[in-house]
């Protein structure tokens, strides 16, 4: 009988997007079951590698020139699903990428270039712009966003407000920009809310370079967005379950830009297919460049997994390093940073346990 592997890999974050992943994967299962069907089925969840899971090689992609996360201008990408249907990752406008380590400051940087982004791709005919959250660099609550989008933000002393998370703190007033005629969907990679003790400054600021103390700054800030959105008819937006995502991005478009706000990792896999695939699967390989218990909080990896165990299928997970990850299947690079080739030999290894098949 013909076995049948699905391989559903998200991108090895800062090294290798998920086609190059599952491309690697599939080979090394084909290595250890040379006669079986292998399916592949890049994945994602709205965070880095959402435009590779989703576009085909052959799908349009632009490079436009919008207000990076310091003020410098960045090329950000922005993909066509079809001519009426723009999607991008919020990244490219305002990712910790385009930062070097010792120039990351969330009590500065803007998410500015998103707006700019949005509008782009609807003044270039988009009617739906599909938006996926995660890893900025910014801790702004989309307040960069809708700079981008013409908005106008004043502080307690009546002057413009300053750009950055920080700033949050003086928040006073706005004035509304412009109407954006394109229906905006906002795919978040997590369910953190903007704000709280679990809130988008406390989980994520110290990641983007933020001291004890800005963080505390920052998660004020937040909290006077949050106030200031519930002043005007919004007082869901600060527990909204994803609302944290990108540094309160997903609040902010959601408030700024009337964005829809959902779960990437579902979207995803309905868009790409997964379901199907999965039910003519024996086993499922999926992967990432570390795994832990927050990769079952939103990721989707768990999303993978969870959907797998729904239907009763095997699943293995191929990842750099782990931990706290009781009860799931992993086949791991202990801790190395894989390239292709590595990813070769972990797919074989992971489909030959998977099956119960001797090693080399």
């Amino acid at each position: 009988m013909t076995q049948t592997i699905l391989v559903a890999p998200a991108a090895f974050k800062g090294t290798l997007g998920p086609r190059v992943v599952a491309e690697a994967l599939a080979q090394g299962a084909r290595l250890a079951l040379p006669h079986a069907v292998v399916l592949s089925c890049p994945v994602a969840d709205g965070g880095d590698g959402l435009l590779d899971a989703v576009l085909s090689p052959t799908s349009l992609r632009e490079h436009v020139t919008v207000t990076g996360p310091l003020g410098a201008p960045v090329q950000a990408e922005l993909g066509w699903i079809d001519a009426e249907t723009a999607i991008f990752e919020s990244a490219t406008a305002c990712g910790l990428a385009l930062l070097s380590a010792d120039r990351r400051n969330p009590t500065e940087s803007t998410s500015r270039g998103v707006g700019e982004l949005l509008v782009e791709a609807a003044d270039r005919g988009a009617v739906t712009v599909v938006v996926g959250l995660g890893g900025s660099a910014c801790v702004d609550g989309g307040v960069g966003a809708a700079r981008g989008l013409g908005w106008t933000f004043g502080d307690v002393n009546g002057a413009t407000l300053a750009e950055g998370g920080a700033a949050l703190v003086t928040l006073a007033d706005w004035a509304p920009g412009w109407h954006l005629k394109a229906r905006v969907v906002a795919l978040a990679d997590v369910r953190t809310p903007l704000a709280g003790p679990e809130g988008a400054a406390p989980l994520f600021a110290p990641q983007k370079g933020a001291t004890p103390a800005t963080v505390q700054q920052l998660a004020a800030g937040l909290e006077r967005l949050a106030g200031a959105m519930a002043g005007h008819g919004r007082q869901d937006l600060a527990e909204l379950p994803g609302g944290g995502a990108a540094g309160g991005l997903g609040a902010g478009l959601v408030f700024f830009a009337r964005a829809e706000l959902e779960p990437g990792a579902p979207w995803v896999l309905a868009r790409v297919g997964f379901d199907a695939a999965l039910a003519n699967a024996d086993i499922v390989i999926t992967g990432e460049g570390a795994f832990d218990r927050t990769s079952l909080l939103g990721k989707v990896t768990g999303e993978v997994l969870q959907r797998a165990r729904a239907a009763r299928k095997r699943a293995v997970v191929v990842t750099g390093r782990a931990s706290d990850v009781a009860g799931t299947h992993v086949v791991t690079g202990d801790g190395a940073l894989l390239d292709a080739a590595a990813l070769v030999a972990l797919g074989a290894r992971a489909t030959r346990e998977a099956f119960g098949l001797p090693g080399d």
